[in-house]
């Protein structure tokens, strides 16, 4: 027994349900619950970022990223009293100034760039979440059909695209993506979305198949995204935070944009 190791399959599969159990007790936990995972998931993140922007070849600033990445994040909940604008020009006049004193200055503009970037990048999705989840009456249908309808149009897409993909997809920056499996991860969406947005809202069908075009085509894109970040670094992952895993970007890339979508689409519907 001394010498027995657990397998790499094995070591994913008991990482996905430690993370698991931890969001979903934070989550059950009420909206500081979910006030506090955004702060963790979200500053592990940044702190992700930092090391792959430098790959990168400008490092995000993390006296300008951290900052602006919870601002973002809580931009429209906590913090929705500060007005973004006020918050940007700052970012702009302060952030640029500092490069006149700090190290780094000859790559002064693009690491602010970079940690505008970063911050936008990450905050602002969690920010989505928080703006579904905190709508009234159902807010928590629509935040966990979101993330559902991302993770089956992963495994959708992972699925179909091992078995029978043929057609590259992208295959400059994800190589081992497909037409068919990107197509099933968006099949996959739609019907997520027919369950959550029809069968248990009541809403439309037709809503839910546009939402659910709009979340498994962002997901993808989102995927397609921090890949070429990866690509451009020259990293596999994000980081090894996360046994069998990666990093907590490349467990979260999917699902960034899509809450975006899904709450500008519904509001602009009054679906809400």
């Amino acid at each position: 027994m001394s010498g027995w190791k657990p397998s790499a399959l094995m070591v994913r599969i008991l990482s996905a349900f430690v993370i698991l159990a931890f969001v979903i007790g934070l989550v059950l936990a009420g909206v500081y619950g979910v006030y506090a995972l955004v702060i963790i998931i979200g500053g592990l993140a940044l702190w992700e970022f930092v090391g792959l922007s430098d790959k990168m070849g400008s490092r995000a600033p993390s006296w300008l990223l951290y900052p602006l990445g919870i601002f973002f994040a809580f931009s429209g909940t906590v913090l929705k009293q500060i007005p973004v604008e006020l918050v940007l020009s700052l970012a702009l006049v302060i952030g640029l100034a500092a490069f006149l004193f700090v190290p780094g200055r000859r790559q002064g503009l693009s690491r602010w760039a970079m940690g505008l970037a970063g911050a936008l990048y990450i905050g602002m999705p969690f920010n989505y979440y928080l703006l579904l989840y905190t709508s009234k009456p159902n807010g928590i249908v629509w935040t966990l059909f979101t993330i559902f309808a991302v993770i089956v149009s992963d495994a959708a897409g992972l699925l179909v695209g091992s078995r029978i993909g043929r057609h590259p997809f992208f295959a400059s920056i994800s190589p081992h993506k497909t037409v068919e499996g990107a197509i099933a991860g968006i099949v996959g969406a739609v019907i997520v979305m027919l369950i959550g947005v029809s069968g248990v809202l009541g809403l439309s069908p037709l809503h839910a198949v546009l939402l659910g075009l709009l979340v498994g085509t962002s997901a993808l894109v989102g995927d397609l995204v921090e890949s070429q970040m990866k690509r451009i670094a020259e990293v596999k992952d994000s980081s090894h935070l996360i046994p069998g895993h990666g990093g907590v970007l490349d467990r979260i890339d999917s699902i960034l944009f899509p809450p975006i979508l899904v709450f500008l689409y519904v509001t602009l519907f009054n679906l809400l």
